[in-house]
């Protein structure tokens, strides 16, 4: 049987969905539509029959989480490929294309962003099942969205002539940038256009040839960063010094509109890239006011209007095509016609120095988590939660004072060679040397620590160092 291998890309950061989507945990990697993560749903779709094991390519900051919303599904990776740095869609796909074909040479490879959503599942089944054929015959094929409007928010391809009689895919006559609206509505008049969904199908040593003929330096980094990475754990690390040697170009510059091999899959399945908060409006459910609503929020006189809350209640009167989205420490308001610009507060976030662009309060390790739920001149308080059977290490405290207070578990302390415990209820002084925190329980253990005086690391510049 000929297997398709998924390929999931995992590395932007979502910033046109702050305040939700940030550096350390971005859009991909959160429930915006669901009970599950984009990434997680991405994944799904692309199993059970005909489907391989799964690859991921993600940034080195989001391996703890993207493992373990895979355990949380049941699905266990072939590969998780770790960037050290941003080079695009071209140099991850060249990695998965490489470690693919050096086990199966014909391997078909899927590519798929981690962020999108799809609605109709057969129709994206048989769209992937069309590619899979055309693959298999040397094209390298992408999918074509049919275009629900003139949207100036995604690049367009133009098909050529019919590759199948019965118009399931054509060659691609171009592909063309994001165009102005006026251009926008000229396409969609045309009637051969499509949104380019940023998905592919090919073969990996198709793949490869024409990367290596187009773009010979991409090919010759991204196998050194493999010959080079190390194994570790559930991860592969690519070698940093090889793979940041990497220009940063997508799959569309660097091979797509340069070969005479391109095909496409018109499709319509209910797709969206979920690249602004508007886009997420237009994929949700809404009342009868046209309003999507999640969290705590009461509304009057309100239309067409996302409103979001991941903690203080927002309070909406007479608002029109507004998006309001609040998490713990920040609020965004804007009309939904500006959503796509949200990006540049946080351009500005870059250099304000809060980091409210990188992280919530929350920090996520393989242990558990850290968040800051106070903090002021001279202490910071920290609500600790440790996994059963969990051990971290806790550095020398600097200077630092503190406490630890087990709100509910059970916690073994090291320090030294002295060994105590610690249960619901009891404290203890935080020691200033390193110490080992371990969960002997198989409940999660919940700590609250005060900290005082010395530097205290903000979790947003940083993260917290435990």
């Amino acid at each position: 049987m000929s297997y398709i291998y998924p390929v999931i890309l995992s590395g932007g950061v979502g910033t046109r969905l702050w305040p939700l989507s940030r550096g350390l945990s971005p859009k991909q990697l959160l429930a915006l539509a669901g009970e599950r993560s984009l990434i997680q749903e991405t994944a799904i779709r692309a199993t059970g029959p005909g489907f391989a094991k799964a690859s991921i390519v993600c940034q080195a900051a989001h391996r703890f989480l993207v493992a373990e919303q895979m355990r949380a599904i049941g699905i266990e990776p072939e590969n998780i490929f770790l960037e050290p740095a941003g080079r695009n869609t071209a140099p991850a796909a060249a990695v998965a294309a490489l470690a693919i074909a050096a086990k199966d040479p014909d391997a078909v490879l899927f590519l798929m962003p981690a962020d999108h959503m799809i609605h109709d599942l057969p129709a994206f089944l048989k769209a992937v099942e069309t590619a899979h054929d055309l693959a298999k015959h040397g094209h390298l094929v992408t999918f074509g969205i049919q275009p629900r409007g003139p949207d100036t928010g995604y690049g367009y391809i133009q098909r050529g002539a019919a590759l199948r009689a019965d118009g399931t895919a054509f060659a691609v006559s171009r592909f063309v940038e994001k165009p102005d609206s006026t251009t926008a509505r000229r396409y969609i008049e045309a009637g051969d256009y499509y949104w380019n969904s940023g998905m592919f199908a090919f073969r990996a040593r198709a793949f490869l040839s024409e990367l290596e003929r187009l773009q010979p330096d991409i090919v010759a980094s991204c196998r050194e960063a493999l010959s080079t990475g190390i194994s570790d754990s559930d991860y592969f690390r690519l070698d940093p010094k090889a793979f940041e040697a990497c220009r940063s170009i997508s799959i569309d510059y660097a091979v797509m509109e340069h070969t005479d091999k391109a095909a496409i899959v018109p499709v319509e399945m209910g797709w969206s890239d979920i690249g602004s908060w508007a886009a997420l409006w237009d994929a949700s459910a809404k009342d009868a006011d046209g309003n999507a609503i999640m969290g705590d929020v009461l509304h009057h006189d309100t239309h067409n209007s996302y409103l979001r809350s991941e903690g203080p209640l927002i309070a909406a009167l007479g608002a029109q095509d507004l998006v309001v989205v609040a998490t713990n420490d920040a609020v965004l308001v804007a009309p939904k016609s500006t959503a796509q610009d949200v990006k540049k507060i946080v351009e500005r976030l870059e250099g304000h120095g809060s980091g409210l662009h990188i992280a919530h309060r929350m920090v996520h390790y393989p242990w558990g988590s850290a968040e800051c739920i106070s903090q002021g001149k001279n202490f910071r308080v920290n609500r600790i939660t440790v996994n059963p059977g969990a051990v971290l290490s806790l550095p020398a405290q600097s200077g630092r004072s503190g406490q630890w207070v087990v709100v509910s578990g059970s916690a073994q302390v090291t320090r030294g060679d002295k060994i105590f415990q610690l249960n619901e209820n009891q404290n203890s002084s935080v020691s200033d040397s390193s110490q080992l925190l371990e969960n002997i329980t198989d409940v999660p253990l919940s700590i609250i620590e005060v900290q005082t005086g010395g530097h205290l690391d903000d979790a947003r510049q940083t993260t917290l160092k435990y």
